[in-house]
């Protein structure tokens, strides 16, 4: 049986550095409000600490005030970069959040995706992914409820434990962040984590897609675990709106200003070249889609046909257009693309087709019933006048 395609969004969140931040982030709120509304299934909430245009710093407090405005979405981290935090701290945040939102909360992990971050805290960029496994395998100890004493060259825990039990049993789903080296792939297969790919459709993340699952499921093979593709989330950029002309004039507003940042100051690998690349080009090699909720379903296709089956395609999250042609737009995903991908209305176009197709019999036997029912009635009014005469 296929599986059904879920809808959710990665909020880095990226704002101009000409906007007011207090309103920016209080847009974010509205927007995860809006797509709650909508039926969206999950929101992802980045953390990030330099280069002015990513502005949330704590996902975990962003995420707790999201979650007291809605009533379904789920709400995860994307990510918390554990190489910058005491493993204990952590896991004691996402336990808490486990319990405010009820098992609303999913918890991404990841080393750490902008360099400066890394620097501002005197942190080795090279040491960052083995301190992210360190980490994340410290953690799942102590969701299990064990104590931990562990003395690590960045922290130390000494008989340690959490004092809360998760929510959620055993603890919240974790997924790794993966982009393009394998190192995600190879911590999601020997736990058997989900998968966030950030860089599903920049060109390095792209071609990396299917090799990255594979090394995940070798990985998992060999620890005795099962990667669960309904567990994969794949990300990409997306702005539709009811024409293609009327898209392209929608990112006007802000898609310029986006592709210098993420291509040029925030660089990394996947995003190389960005800034430098038109609309038209960008759109034509796939790395994002502005157009009609058509292109948007070719799109999703495409990463089917190169990936295979996966569980959350969440729309990168940008700021292109203006508030509300951005709100429209993710309308558009669930009233269009969404349904032709999960094929809702199969069986509402079987039985319209059959209504359709049969119209001439069923038609005639309702005008028939009508005539027999104007006979009768005639019948019935003559007898009765009959009856008046005697």
């Amino acid at each position: 049986m296929a599986i059904k395609l879920k809808n959710g969004i990665f909020l880095a969140p990226f704002h101009p550095v000409d906007e007011d931040p207090t309103l920016c982030i209080q847009r974010d709120l509205e927007l995860i409000d809006h797509l709650d509304r909508l039926g969206y299934d999950e929101a992802w909430i980045g953390e990030h600490h330099s280069a002015g245009y990513e502005i949330i710093a704590s996902p975990e407090v962003f995420i707790a005030a999201a979650a007291e405005r809605t009533k379904r979405i789920k709400l995860g981290s994307g990510v918390i970069s554990l190489p910058y935090h005491n493993p204990l701290m952590a896991a004691n945040r996402v336990i808490q959040l486990d319990h405010q939102t009820r098992g609303r909360f999913m918890f991404g992990v990841g080393p750490g995706l902008l360099p400066s971050d890394a620097f501002a805290m005197g942190i080795d960029p090279a040491t960052q992914r083995d301190r992210m496994v360190e980490a994340i395998e410290v953690i799942v100890r102590l969701f299990k409820g064990e104590r931990v004493t562990h003395k690590s060259d960045w922290f130390t825990l000494v008989d340690a434990t959490c004092q809360l039990r998760p929510y959620t049993w055993p603890h919240p789903e974790i997924a790794v962040a993966s982009s393009v080296t394998p190192s995600g792939g190879k911590l999601a297969g020997k736990h058997g984590f989900g998968m966030l790919c950030v860089a599903a459709t920049q060109e390095g993340g792209y071609d990396a897609l299917g090799i990255n699952w594979k090394i995940a499921n070798e990985v998992a093979a060999e620890n005795g675990k099962t990667m669960d593709p309904e567990r994969l989330r794949l990300v990409g950029p997306i702005h539709i709106a009811e024409t293609r002309a009327e898209a392209y004039k929608n990112v006007e507003f802000g898609l310029r200003k986006w592709q210098d940042y993420f291509g040029g100051i925030s660089a990394v690998a996947g995003r190389e070249g960005t800034e430098t690349r038109t609309i038209e080009e960008m759109a034509k090699s796939g790395q994002i889609v502005v157009g009609t909720p058509d292109d948007a379903i070719a799109q999703i296709k495409r990463l089917q046909a190169k990936q295979g089956e996966f569980g959350v395609f969440l729309q990168l999250a940008h700021n292109w257009a203006n508030f509300e042609n951005t709100k429209k737009s993710y309308e558009l995903w669930m009233r269009h693309v969404t349904p032709v991908i999960n094929k809702a209305n199969e069986a509402r176009s079987t039985a319209y087709d059959w209504a359709r197709d049969n119209k001439e019999r069923f038609i005639g036997a309702a005008m028939g019933a009508a005539m027999q029912t104007i006979a009768k009635h005639n019948e019935e009014q003559a007898k009765k006048a009959g009856k008046a005469a005697e």
